[in-house]
């Protein structure tokens, strides 16, 4: 079934539009909370609670675009899943390496005002990727969105692990730049 008609079924509130989403995306959802979480019983939960988010906030939303939609609760679902659950243990993961790295080229979020200047930084983030050649854009969001290890994303992508690490590091030098070019301090 098309997005179009599932965002309809969505729209005129069918329940169909849960189980075509569901069988459409399942694969690509789970893929994306099972890279934060590593955990499968966790990561079909926050499938199912990325569901339930996109029924209740489609309508007001009309998403162009359903599957990054739909990744993009995922992925917030499972972050906030992982966050619940290290929150009491603080063990280093992989998720948090990925944050780690990240962590000199965008601040911590506290406020309102932290969360309006998250948004610019996040459009100014896209612009930024926007000037990027499509390997390292790729490196980029393999890393950072889908959380995929070092490893994972050379042999993905073809390369050693020694250039995605260089790569990488390349990038958020360029972006920490860029950013403070944008003075997205």
């Amino acid at each position: 079934m098309e997005d179009k008609e599932i965002v309809r079924l969505f729209y005129q509130r069918d329940e169909e539009a849960l189980s075509c989403a569901a069988e459409k995306y399942n694969g690509y959802l789970l893929q994306i909370a099972r890279s934060v979480l590593g955990n499968e019983e966790d990561s079909r939960e926050c499938v199912n609670d990325a569901l339930l988010k996109a029924w209740n906030s489609i309508p007001p939303h009309r998403p162009e675009n359903l599957s990054a939609f739909l990744g993009k609760l995922a992925r917030r679902t499972a972050i906030d899943r992982y966050r619940e659950e290290t929150s009491q243990k603080r063990s280093c993961s992989r998720t948090e390496l990925a944050i780690s790295e990240l962590q000199e080229c965008i601040p911590d979020r506290d406020s309102l005002e932290e969360h309006i200047r998250l948004q610019t930084l996040s459009e100014a983030i896209n612009r930024f990727l926007a000037e990027e050649r499509p390997q390292a854009r790729q490196m980029f969001l393999c890393r950072y969105f889908y959380n995929l290890s070092i490893k994972e994303i050379g042999a993905r992508m073809g390369v050693s692990q020694s250039q995605v690490k260089s790569q990488l590091y390349r990038l958020r030098r360029k972006l920490k730049t860029y950013r403070e070019q944008e003075e997205l301090l």
